[in-house]
């Protein structure tokens, strides 16, 4: 079977992190490939916020609990160190798809080089607050942004997964 499709098949949520920095160069070599995914119309109309600052990544996962409702304590990032942030301009007609993209490629590029990732929601609530508004300010990021997803990503503290089997009837060809 090809790589690239066995890694498609094979990629599945970490719901558990060691708590060991992943290699900068591995960090930017899935960085790249987020940029890399396809926009709408050309437009990149994306960005990556890429969080490797414990307190900053600290920060992220108290917002997203609260958000999420958990109690005190929980951490929706489950332990991964490292957190990629996806925002879409907020004009962008093709933004949550575009993020989505994005997405797609920084977890696939991390298991492709060994790591664990998970996509967590709540950025939007995150990076619509003013909380959230004074992180991008501090990054020195302007315009108007959406919070598209949280890539969560380290080195997986379980075994991974199994698939679930695929419903029947998904694909339709005419």
């Amino acid at each position: 079977m090809n790589e690239v499709i066995k890694a498609l098949k094979e990629r599945r949520s970490i719901r558990k992190f060691k708590p060991e920095m992943p290699a900068k160069a591995d960090l930017e070599q899935i960085a790249e490939a987020g940029i890399f995914a396809a926009s709408g119309r050309g437009t990149q109309a994306t960005k990556i916020i890429a969080v490797t600052d414990k307190a900053l990544r600290d920060k992220l996962s108290e917002m997203n609990r609260k958000i999420g409702g958990w109690d005190a304590g929980f951490d929706p990032f489950y332990g991964a160190p490292v957190v990629f942030v996806v925002l879409a301009q907020k004009d962008s007609p093709l933004g949550i798809y575009d993020g989505s993209l994005v997405m797609g490629n920084l977890m696939n590029a991390a298991y492709s080089l060994g790591l664990g990732s998970i996509w967590i929601h709540r950025a939007r609530e995150e990076f619509e607050s003013d909380e959230g508004k004074e992180i991008l300010k501090s990054l020195g990021i302007e315009g108007e942004w959406t919070g598209i997803a949280n890539c969560a990503i380290g080195f997986a503290d379980c075994e991974p997964p199994a698939a679930a089997p695929r419903k029947e009837g998904r694909i339709v060809w005419a």
